[in-house]
């Protein structure tokens, strides 16, 4: 695990937040950072403590051969949503790692996807789990994909 990202993440979001440029710019720096992450090309919409909303639009990059939103790629957004609803809450000296990961796939997903994932916002750094779920809606609000993540927090 590494140093606690949630305050300097509260930090950056309140800066560039207030604009859709400013959040653009947010979810590249993300990618920066993250570069795996980045690949993906979501963007964050909100990010508060314990809330993180996220949307993907759909293009050739993250497409399958069925002509829909790769599986990994919806995977990837799940993980996003929930480990920044959740390091964005962390208080100071805290830090979190994935520790485990599943999927399921409802249906095809297709066009503009919405992510979301509300937590529980730790008010330490005891050490402990938590078991966070994220869900990926497509533009008719129809939930194509959920997410069940398991995070471990702890003292830096």
């Amino acid at each position: 695990m590494t140093r606690s990202i949630g305050p300097e993440l509260r930090h950056h979001w309140r800066r560039f937040s207030s604009t859709a440029a400013g959040r653009w710019l947010f979810s590249k720096a993300l990618g920066k950072v993250v570069p795996y992450t980045g690949i993906l090309g979501a963007r964050v919409e909100v990010l508060a403590p314990g809330q993180c909303v996220a949307s993907l639009r759909e293009r050739r990059g993250v497409r399958n051969h069925l002509r829909s939103v790769h599986a990994m790629a919806l995977a990837n957004l799940g993980e996003m949503v929930t480990g920044l609803a959740l390091m964005n809450s962390l208080p100071e000296r805290a830090r979190g790692i994935l520790t485990g990961f599943e999927m399921d796939y409802l249906k095809k997903a297709r066009g503009r996807l919405v992510a979301e994932c509300r937590c529980e916002v730790p008010t330490d750094n005891a050490e402990r789990e938590y078991i966070l779920g994220g869900e990926i809606r497509d533009a008719a609000g129809d939930v194509v994909a959920v997410a069940r993540a398991r995070w471990r927090i702890g003292p830096e």
